[in-house]
């Protein structure tokens, strides 16, 4: 992890429950009451169906039960994170950050969610570390999470946008190539209740 994230770790918890309109406890008010059906076109506003995923690392993702693609779009995004088997160390990162309840109560975002052999690169140590401060873990994850409903399209279209750790993330590449600030996009599109995810190959630092 650089130095430089020494000067963000300031960054409050407060500020990602400040980009939700709602009370951490609330729900989105604004997706589809029901699950997203397989097809192959998008539902346009960043909203895609489980038939829009793309990547390698789909393979990975159960095909049935809560940890599926389909029972994924069934929960909001902490919620359907914490059932897919390629992200514990994510859902152990952003519990740690007291975070599930906001993730959840967001009405539409987009969330980059690195995959556990991502974390491997951090170690052990510094993982743990992390985990007990708060304080320099949230800002790591708000850079992360978009405060826009984006699918594939919309990113590669945008190219840089701000994350809610209010610094840009870059995007690159196209189809399977599609990076995050050069970090390659193993499973995207994976729709869920209040989001879009992308589950990337590394660790996103401010």
């Amino acid at each position: 992890m650089r130095k430089t994230l020494a000067g963000v770790f300031a960054i409050a918890i407060a500020g990602l429950t400040a980009c939700s309109g709602m009370d951490q406890a609330g729900t989105s008010t604004n997706t589809p009451t029901s699950a997203p059906t397989t097809t192959s076109e998008s539902m346009g506003n960043g909203m895609t169906r489980t038939g829009d995923v793309f990547g390698p690392g789909c393979a990975g993702v159960p095909q049935d039960g809560k940890g599926s693609l389909q029972g994924m779009a069934e929960d909001p995004v902490a919620t359907a994170a914490s059932n897919n088997p390629l992200l514990t160390k994510l859902v152990a990162a952003v519990k740690a950050a007291n975070l599930v309840d906001t993730l959840n109560s967001q009405q539409a975002i987009t969330v980059f969610a690195p995959a556990d052999p991502a974390f491997a690169e951090l170690g052990d140590a510094k993982f743990q570390e992390l985990a007990g401060n708060p304080a320099a873990l949230t800002p790591i994850l708000q850079y992360h999470v978009l405060p826009t409903r984006y699918d594939a399209k919309g990113l590669q279209a945008a190219k840089t946008l701000k994350t809610l750790a209010g610094q840009d993330v870059t995007i690159a590449g196209s189809g399977d190539s599609l990076t995050v600030n050069g970090a390659p996009v193993l499973c995207g599109n994976i729709p869920t209740k209040n989001a879009t995810v992308f589950v990337i190959g590394k660790v996103l630092t401010p």
